[in-house]
């Protein structure tokens, strides 16, 4: 489980092509420390199993399954990304609860920069709407936001200062692929109240 708090930006070193799988090499520092084999980090929001430790690096192996579902089948070497290991107990829960399992891909749509913040609007892939309301949580690229404003195939978020000099999402253009994960929780209250639905023969 993760935050959507961002740790740092790591850079990829490395991405190992095998076909139906790839395994990417980051370079990172803060993540690296306490890390073993076999932990948590999310990369663009999406969980990735730390399958070999370097020299300031950590490797990890990505099945066709998250090629097929996130934007990580096009990261090359030298891109940034963005790093969060996995919650502790005595983590602070600054962000919401993120699983670090992409639920779709969107693009950025437009950016509108303000003297104190910028609205960035993404596309939103129509089966998540649903559990997208204004001032609810989502999670871009890893990053805990707020809705500003939820749209049947898009929505729109403000990005304070902090949030665009720490994280990809200052550097993301028009026409730039996001990873998306909606709320867990709008999910579970969902399949319970569909469970009871008197119209449901079942």
């Amino acid at each position: 489980m993760f935050t959507g708090i961002v740790e740092e930006l790591g850079t990829v070193e490395h991405v190992h092509d095998q076909g139906d799988a790839i395994r990417l090499t980051v370079r990172a520092g803060l993540v690296l420390e306490g890390t073993a084999l076999g932990d948590s980090i999310a990369v663009n929001g999406c969980c990735l199993t730390v399958a070999e430790i370097g020299d300031g690096t950590w490797t990890a192996d990505l099945m066709q399954e998250t090629l097929d579902k996130t934007s990580l089948r096009g990261v090359q070497p030298g891109d940034t990304v963005n790093l969060e290991r996995a919650v502790t107990p005595q983590t602070r829960l600054g962000g919401h609860i993120v699983q670090g399992h992409v639920d779709g891909v969107g693009k950025v749509i437009s950016r509108s920069p303000s003297e104190h913040w910028e609205v960035v609007e993404i596309s939103l892939p129509p089966h998540l709407s649903r559990y997208l309301v204004d001032k609810g949580s989502i999670t871009v690229d890893g990053v805990s936001l707020t809705v500003v404003a939820a749209g049947p195939d898009h929505f729109t978020v403000s990005l304070i200062p902090e949030t665009l000099a720490r994280t990809t999402l200052g550097s993301r253009r028009p026409g730039d692929r996001v990873n998306l994960e909606a709320d867990i929780i709008a999910k579970h209250v969902e399949k319970l109240l569909a469970a009871h639905d008197p119209k449901d023969p079942a």
